[in-house]
This record gives structure tokens, sequence and C-alpha cells, in this order.
């Protein structure tokens, strides 16, 4: 049998979720989404970062009782978000699912998941890029403390191959700052990837966090823009989802984008709130860019980037001097 290349992609945008929300409501409230999705012909449907709770690195939390009661503990697909995998199953739909995840042996991650048509966890991918701060910034409304409450994701840049019977894929995943980081994009290219998938809650007003003059229509730009020109470089779509709204008094930027691998929008989120968009895409478009402009093994040369893995920060040159 051939594999199914050609097949309607869902991106599920999430609108606020309440400090107070109850787990279970939120379940509801996503399976609802994913049904909306698989009714409108979905194969796959992607949710946005940390899409279980309210986005609480926005606080300083002192009691860890409440820091992990943000987390899912032991098997997720036992605990509250079962009917998601149920659903999954009898909807004959698989979903990427970023979720805030707690170890059986006490680690803390920013984590997403790959889970196919049959409701099964084929691929798991740990936040590498933790953005913000460990402590706290005084005098600001809002924090980003994701380096206090996650550990760095310690799993890599591992691509999956998917059951050609479900979608005949090679599939990245990513979760927010991530996005905008190419050397973790190229690493899943140099798997094949050819479908990338995203989630994000990113804030639409930078106030306090070096961002007083990144306004909400910049920072929309440089979303779309991670998406449009990493899919480009790669030859590969992606799809880059967020939670959005006014969530506990913060603004979350919207836009959630599905991109094809000439770095066009095949479509995009309109609302700023709950919102879903199908789209049917062809990951063979993505073959022309990966014999031509991006066939890696013509056109790289490793041997020149060498300085990409063996220099962590910036390396000032020293001053000019005429005798140079």
């Amino acid at each position: 049998m051939a594999g199914v290349r050609q097949f309607k992609i869902a991106a599920i945008q999430v609108g606020p979720i309440a400090r107070a929300a109850k787990r279970e409501d939120t379940v509801k409230r996503l399976c609802g989404l994913l049904s909306k999705a698989a009714d409108e012909g979905a194969r796959l449907a992607v949710f946005p970062e940390l899409t279980l709770t309210t986005f609480f690195p926005k606080w300083l939390i002192q009691s860890q009782e409440e820091v992990d009661s943000y987390f899912e503990k032991g098997d997720i697909t036992k605990g509250p978000c079962k009917p998601l995998f149920e659903l999954s199953k009898e909807k004959k739909i698989g979903f990427y699912l970023g979720y805030a995840e707690l170890t059986d042996d006490g680690h803390h991650f920013n984590t997403s998941i790959l889970v196919d048509n049959e409701g099964k966890i084929i691929n798991k991918y740990r936040k590498v890029h933790l953005p913000g701060f460990i402590e706290p910034i005084e005098g600001i409304p809002f924090q980003q403390l994701e380096k206090r409450y996650f550990e760095y994701g310690d799993m890599g840049f591992q691509a999956v191959r998917t059951n050609p019977e479900w979608i005949d894929a090679t599939v990245g995943m990513l979760i927010c700052n991530d996005r905008r980081w190419p050397e973790a994009w190229r690493s899943y290219a140099l798997q094949g990837m050819d479908l990338m998938l995203i989630g994000y809650n990113s804030v639409a007003n930078a106030v306090g966090l070096f961002g007083d003059k990144e306004d909400k229509t910049l920072r929309q730009y440089h979303s779309d823009l991670s998406a449009k020109s990493n899919a480009y470089f790669n030859s590969c779509f992606a799809v880059s989802v967020g939670k959005c709204g006014k969530e506990e008094g913060q603004d979350l930027l919207a836009g959630s984008i599905i991109v094809d691998p000439t770095g066009r929008t095949v479509d995009q989120c309109k609302t700023e709130d709950d919102e879903v968009i199908v789209s049917e895409i062809d990951l063979d478009d993505s073959i022309i860019g990966k014999q031509k402009m991006f066939d890696f093994e013509r056109h790289r040369r490793p041997e020149c980037y060498t300085r990409l893995v063996e220099q962590k920060g910036t390396i000032p040159l020293p001053p000019y001097s005429p005798s140079n």
C-alpha cells in the first residue's frame, strides 16, 4: 500500500485557560476541538505548548506543591487526559500535545508528544531552548521563569517516521522558543523531516522583558517569520500553534499558522480564542526543495561550520587596527 502523503492537518488554537481551571474541564474542551478537527477530515491535529494549564511561568510561585499541580505525573494516557487518547483512537486522528511533564524520578520538563491515530504515543520531545530567567525581575507585572520551573530538554532533536497507512511523514517537534533557532530545524532536516509541529505560548506585548519596543504586530511578524523562513530553508511543512487571548491579565499571541515548504502561508487563525483550521497538504511538495536548493548532500559544507558547535556565546573580534 502506498503511503498517505496527501492529507488534512489541523491547527487547534486554544484561548485563555484560567489559573483555577480544573484539568478535567480543560480536557473536555480540548476533546471538543479535536472532535471538530476530525469531523472536518483531519488526520493529525496540533495543539499549543502547555495546552493543559494556564501559562504558569508568568508568576513567581513559592510553593513547590502548587508548581507541581501544573505538571502531569506518571503515564499521561491514564490520567485526566485519558479521554483525549480515547477520542484519538475513536476518531482515527493523531495529535501533537504540549504539557508540563513531571517524571517518576522527579524531573520537570516542558514537553510535547506525538500521538498516532490509534491513541498511542509514538514520539516525545522536551524543550531545549528555555527562555527567561531563574530569578524574577523586580517591578514587572508578568515574569518569564521557564528556567526556574523546567530543566533543559535531554532528548535532543530526534525525528520519527510514522505509519504510512496513517500518514507517511518524517516528523520533527519543537516548542515555542525552539522555533527561533535554525540549528534545531536543521537537525531534524538532516533526518529527512518533511513536517514540523510546534506549539507556543508567546506574549503579545513583551513589556519589561527586553521588549518594550516589541508591540503585538512585530511579535506576530517574528512568530510567522520563524515558521516561514525555517520551513523554506529546510523544505518542509510547518504547523505552529499558540495559546492566545488575555489569560489572567496577560495577552498571549494568536496567529497560529500552517506553512508550506516554500515558506508561504497555507492558512492562519484569525481570532484570539479557540479556533480550528484544517488544510489539505501534500508532503510530496517538499521534494523539489530537497532535490534542488536544499539538497544537503550536494551543497552543504559541514567542514566550514565547526564554529556552530564548538562555540556557544559570541566572541567579538578585536578592535580594528591598521596593521591587520
